[in-house]
């Protein structure tokens, strides 16, 4: 299995270190192959023209641009 080295800054390595205690992932790889999953999607439903859209509790659904 190819293996990949990341240099992170410390504020990097703890939105990772939060990520994977709010996802209750087992391992930072686990957190990082589901980043790439979602990017994967949210790009490629992007490049297909689509358009993105959060609903918060109470208010209307407001699009948000996710690819500037």
């Amino acid at each position: 299995m190819p293996r990949v080295q990341m240099d992170l800054t410390e504020k990097s390595f703890e939105r990772l270190k939060d990520l994977k205690n709010k996802a209750e992932a087992g391992s930072y790889s686990e957190v990082m192959k589901d980043a790439l999953r979602l990017y994967e999607f949210i790009l490629s439903k992007d490049l297909e023209g689509s358009k993105f859209f959060i609903e918060e509790v109470g208010k209307p659904p407001t699009e948000i641009k996710v690819f500037v």
